[in-house]
């Protein structure tokens, strides 16, 4: 009999762990190649680990909610054959003492795996600190005294990991968040203290699933982040209405995928990212980094009400066709939960559809650490002056409003105005007798 090691396989280039959130297998279950063992979830996307080999497994080197590096043995699976020499290693007697000292690491390990409940803290933690603290086996308290130098007295991944350092070095610990003056702290941090809330018995409480979590997290550490401003502007669609609906059958005939507006929009905003590169940028720390692709999130309602955002890769480089394919295929697959991890990794600009639901425009929030995103409202039939070499009248349009929120901390008016206006001027030129 073999050992095969089945490891947390890469899932892209920016994903270095994931949680585990569900065995599908138990030890001494048959389990056949490409069939799932377990589900894990990234920061961004749910996915399931198939076993590369048939056998039976023997051996789960993690648990529920256990956080694991991308590469590392999460199972062992036991097949037919004859084993590698370097596992018959393994087999081999082991000595009493390191079987005690291998007990008391898991004991250890078991203590700090614990998860942690940060819902007792006011303050508000990244996911990243989360789950720096729950490896470390940082308590609650602990978090909560750790001075933070972030914006809003926030706790960065560079404080936690100093606090830790220190603890374990037998160092002071930085001065912390409880032992400053009273008259020093900000008024914004009182402003951040939980209201309570009162619940009768008719009321049901239910708790957040996981990805609500996360996206909460994101939303909340975006405004604390970024200066977000907005910019809006109407845009007469009225030639992409007509050349959809003249072309949608044959396009749907010819390319076994329907043509939605979400494809042509897309095409205008890649098109309009590189006349303003400016637009296509990330913030860190001090420095703006220009990105050379341009990678578009498209924003996405999951059947549970969550939300999530897909990536369309190197967008600038296809056309209609291409681009309807990869947003109908995104799309889909974020409706199955099927998005792999890296399908979500890598964006560079937003553009989230709020016409979806009727509305005719908003204020999306920026998926950082980009600078921009777009709302595409409804579009609307509705009265219009319409300018002719005869005179001005007036007519019935199809018209829509773009809304671009954008982070005033690296881009100013100026800029976030012109690309919007670009974007609209697209679509507001857009050829009627083109082919697809």
């Amino acid at each position: 009999m073999a050992r095969f090691e089945l490891k947390l396989p890469k899932m892209g280039e920016s994903v270095a762990e994931a949680t585990i959130t569900n065995w599908l297998k138990e030890v001494g279950d048959r389990i056949e190649a490409d069939e799932a063992v377990l589900e894990i979830a990234t920061d961004k996307v749910d996915s399931e680990v198939p076993s590369e080999v048939s056998g039976v497994l023997v051996e789960q080197l993690f648990g529920k909610d256990d956080l694991v590096q991308v590469g590392e043995t999460i199972a062992i699976i036991e097949t037919e054959g004859d084993a590698p020499a370097v596992q018959a290693v393994e087999e081999t007697a082991v000595p009493v003492e390191a079987v005690e000292i291998e007990k008391t690491i898991e004991t250890v390990k078991e203590a700090v795996s614990v998860p942690q409940d940060f819902s007792g803290s006011d303050k508000f933690f990244s996911p990243l600190v989360k789950n720096i603290a729950k490896e470390e086996g940082v308590s609650v308290a602990e978090l909560n005294n750790i001075a933070g130098s972030g914006k809003d007295g926030r706790v960065t991944k560079e404080d936690i990991l100093k606090f830790i350092e220190n603890r374990k070095s037998g160092a002071p610990a930085p001065q912390t968040v409880a032992a400053a003056p009273k008259a020093a702290e900000p008024i914004v941090q009182k402003s951040q203290q939980a209201v309570p809330v009162s619940v009768n018995g008719g009321d049901e409480i239910i708790e957040m699933d996981r990805m609500r979590k996360l996206i909460s997290g994101y939303m909340t550490a975006s405004v604390q982040t970024s200066a977000h401003v907005q910019s809006f502007i109407e845009v007469d669609v009225t030639n992409i209405v007509k050349w959809r609906d003249k072309v949608k059958t044959a396009f749907e005939k010819r390319e076994g995928e329907k043509l939605t507006f979400t494809p042509i929009m897309m095409e205008a905003v890649a098109k309009a990212l590189k006349d303003f590169p400016g637009m296509n940028i990330s913030v860190d720390g001090d420095y703006i980094i220009k990105k050379k692709n341009i990678n578009l999130g498209m924003a996405a309602a999951l059947p549970n009400g969550n939300l999530i955002v897909p990536v369309i890769k190197n967008a600038d480089q296809l056309n209609l066709v291409g681009m309807a394919k990869a947003v109908n295929d995104l799309g889909n697959r974020a409706k199955a939960g099927k998005l792999k991890p890296d399908d979500t990794q890598g964006g560079t600009y937003t553009v989230t559809n709020v016409g979806t639901f009727g509305s005719v425009f908003g204020t999306p929030i920026i998926n950082q650490p980009q600078v921009g995103i777009l709302a595409l409202g409804a579009i609307r039939k509705v009265p219009a002056v319409i300018e002719t070499p005869e005179g001005d009248f007036i007519g019935i349009r199809q018209k829509m409003f773009l809304s671009h929120s954008y982070d005033h901390r690296v881009v100013d008016g100026a800029l976030g105005g012109s690309f919007v206006k670009r974007v609209a001027e697209y679509l507001e030129a857009f050829d009627v007798d083109r082919d697809f």
